[in-house]
């Protein structure tokens, strides 16, 4: 193992205080001067939620297959505000990756600095915003929706292995983007495909048979099947379809280290 490959591996403990420091940072400037504060984290998906209820489930009249009649349309918009909050992870996640060390020269020309903090900050500071949505989903669908349940304190179980796939491919777009430009124009396109191709609006079995194992491939799949499951369900997860999950993602997650590691010695070039 490379040395380079080695001190990214660790690094993560070794800057935890950096990381912890420019997160915090980060999440306050986005909220610098806005009359709301850190209520928008919360505020945001709410006005997410009624537009995409409105249209879904009001206009189109949709309600979610195998449990019509159930809880009519407030179940629909719970549901759906779970796929939207995962969702947005990965959106915010993503499309700040191409542009993560571009937009810090200083970093890679001036001063020595651990560059791979930077794809840390921008998952910690995305990762706030949806978590502060997941409890207000919690308590919502506790008091109005199916309940609370003990298996909800598992969700944290279902959500790690998406965290850390979505860390291997910020640190894989990050790496890319300082050479192909274009990835930042490609990013949103890509999400948009993402959301509509993933069981966010609707769940796999509502998708035509042999198009369903094709929706596996897409990241916000699994980890938001098994967060339903423990959520509205009550239900453990399926076990074994996480732990290929949580395979998969440890070795994006891998290759996203080696790729940087690799190719970091050359962006000041670029840059």
């Amino acid at each position: 193992m490379s040395s380079a490959l080695l001190a990214s591996i660790t690094h993560p403990w070794r800057h935890r205080g950096l990381i912890r420091t420019l997160a915090w940072r980060d999440i306050a400037l986005r909220y610098r001067g806005a009359f709301l504060g850190v209520l928008w984290p919360v505020l945001t998906p709410l006005l997410m939620l009624a537009v995409y209820t409105l249209v879904f489930g009001v206009v189109f009249a949709t309600r979610w297959p195998g449990r019509v009649g159930e809880g009519g349309i407030g179940l629909f918009a719970l549901m759906l505000l779970s796929g939207l909050l995962l969702q947005g992870l990965l959106a915010e996640v993503l499309t700040r990756a191409p542009l993560l060390v571009v937009s810090q020269p200083n970093y890679v020309k001036k001063v020595v600095f651990p560059l791979e903090v930077l794809a840390w900050v921008s998952l910690l500071s995305s990762l706030f915003h949806a978590v502060a949505g997941i409890l207000l989903l919690v308590v919502v669908n506790g008091v109005w929706g199916t309940g609370f349940a003990w298996t909800q304190l598992l969700l944290p179980l279902a959500l790690l292995p998406f965290c850390v796939l979505l860390m291997g491919l910020n640190l894989l777009i990050a790496a890319f983007g300082v050479f192909v430009r274009d990835l930042a124009q490609m990013m949103g396109s890509l999400v948009t495909l993402a959301m509509f191709l993933g069981p966010i609006f609707y769940p796999r079995a509502a998708m035509p048979e042999t198009m369903r194992p094709w929706l596996a491939l897409n990241p916000i799949t699994v980890p938001l099947e098994q967060a339903r499951l423990l959520l509205f369900d009550g239900l453990l997860p399926d076990f074994a379809v996480l732990a290929i999950y949580a395979g998969a993602a440890l070795s994006i997650y891998g290759v996203g280290l080696w790729l940087f590691a690799t190719l970091k010695k050359g962006f000041a070039d670029v840059v």
